[in-house]
């Protein structure tokens, strides 16, 4: 999404068309691409009585075959359709640039949460400031999409960038957590810069699991287990200048994951192991159960995509969806380096989609949850307790009435001795019960 304008998806060529299958497995050379009628035509010409069922099974796995590479190339065919068309609507809608701006600017947490199952706004854990963190690979381009979010609701254009970018390969990154409220000066919505993935899977689930679980605090350095001793120095002696920490540990709410879109291509066009390597990482720190909430998976953000030609372009988005799980078209947004009506409506559009499921996924206040657990106790346990109560009332009310006719029977045959005997016991010869204030004993 951004950048060019293009021509209707129906006049799009089919040279165009025939570029998106670049990248996907085509069927083996021996496979034949015909449809059923045609498999058993052959079949039907060739085949002799005794061998006819060898080659009805074998016209049925080819024809099997057949059908579903057809279908696969038609599903790619309306996507890559669908993501170009995206492109024209942009274009069209961002003429109204200022209306999707104001709904940004006037959100607050909680603001878009879906009402269901009977529950309001207030039963719901509302945070003061909903979190997005920004989780990629190094060089994906996580810090100049923060510049390039915040720029779009900064009043002074030529204003200098909040985030560190590094210029070449070379650089250092981001080594420590970086929050930035947008707009600057907001309480709404803040990003989190983060540090880049590793190679090592299983460092980036733990480094994941620690963000997603225990939430992320501005200022804090990122250390992973294969960093050298002179990186560790290096990042213990920036630490010291940071200066008071944050005091706000703030738990994530939605993740937008950054991919460096000339690097997918690169994958997409090449046999080569790095490039492949790529795509594997991002599969698999994708798929990092960390990262969804409940069904709804991570936002992608497709950057560099000003070096890329729009088909291109398209053709990452095709490929991510399918490699990822994700519709290419409506949850993989372009964000080139580009500076127009149309790219600033994607970002629009990108804080749009990760407001709104920040907010469907809110936690429920924990009073909620007990109350629940105490109804469903009280109901597996009320025939239990309503007998138990029912029996220590009726043994107080036998109790009394023995003590009384002991009373009065040991008053009517021993005369004074029974008086005597009597009196420390006169409270129950006739005991006056408020049966309104222990009525709870049974109706409960």
């Amino acid at each position: 999404m951004g950048g060019d304008t293009i021509t209707p998806p129906s006049s799009t060529t089919e040279e165009e068309l025939s570029s998106l299958e670049q990248d996907f497995p085509q069927l083996p050379p021996q496979t034949p691409t015909f449809l059923r009628d045609d498999i058993s035509m052959e079949v039907e010409d060739s085949a002799t009585k005794e061998n006819k069922g060898e080659f009805d099974e074998l016209g049925s796995r080819f024809s099997s075959a057949a059908l579903d590479f057809e279908a696969n190339r038609r599903r790619r065919h309306s996507a890559y359709r669908e993501v170009l068309q995206s492109y024209d609507e942009l274009r069209i809608r961002s003429k109204n640039l200022n209306a999707a701006t104001s709904k940004i600017l006037s959100y607050v947490p909680g603001a878009w949460i879906e009402k269901v199952g009977g529950l309001q706004l207030t039963d719901y854990d509302v945070p003061k400031t909903t979190s997005l963190i920004l989780v990629g690979l190094k060089g994906s381009g996580k810090s100049s999409l923060v510049n390039k979010i915040s720029r779009v609701f900064e009043e002074d254009k030529f204003v200098s960038e909040r985030a560190q970018v590094s210029y070449t390969s070379v650089g250092d990154g981001t080594y420590f957590l970086h929050e930035y409220m947008i707009p600057k000066g907001s309480m709404s919505f803040c990003l989190y810069d983060t540090r880049s993935l590793s190679d090592d899977s299983s460092e980036n689930t733990e480094m994941l699991k620690r963000w997603l679980t225990k939430g992320v605090h501005h200022g804090d350095p990122v250390i992973r287990g294969s960093d050298s001793p002179s990186l560790r120095t290096s990042m213990k002696c920036k630490a010291r200048w940071n200066g008071f920490p944050s005091r706000e540990i703030r738990m994530v709410n939605f993740v937008i994951f950054v991919v460096n879109g000339i690097s997918v291509l690169k994958a997409m066009d090449s046999n080569d192991d790095s490039y492949m390597k790529y795509i594997q990482t991002i599969a698999e720190a994708f798929s990092c159960p960390y990262l969804s909430f409940k069904d709804d998976k991570p936002v992608v953000v497709v950057t560099h995509g000003d070096l890329l030609s729009l088909s291109d372009r398209a053709r990452v988005r095709v490929h991510l969806g399918e490699l990822l799980g994700i519709p290419p078209a409506k949850q993989i947004f372009d964000i080139p380096e580009s500076c127009d009506a149309v790219t600033e409506l994607t970002i629009i559009d990108l804080l749009r989609f990760s407001l709104e499921h920040a907010d469907k996924n809110l936690p429920h206040k924990s009073w909620i949850m007990n109350k629940v657990h105490t109804v469903k106790n009280v109901q597996v346990h009320t025939g239990y307790t309503a007998s138990l109560r029912a029996c220590i009332l009726l043994l107080i009310c036998v109790g009394i009435a023995v003590i009384s006719a002991y009373v009065h029977h040991a008053y009517i045959h021993h005369g004074r001795r029974a008086k005597s005997l009597a009196k420390p016991l006169r409270a129950f010869t006739n005991p006056e019960i408020n049966w309104h204030a222990i009525r709870h004993l049974w109706l409960d």
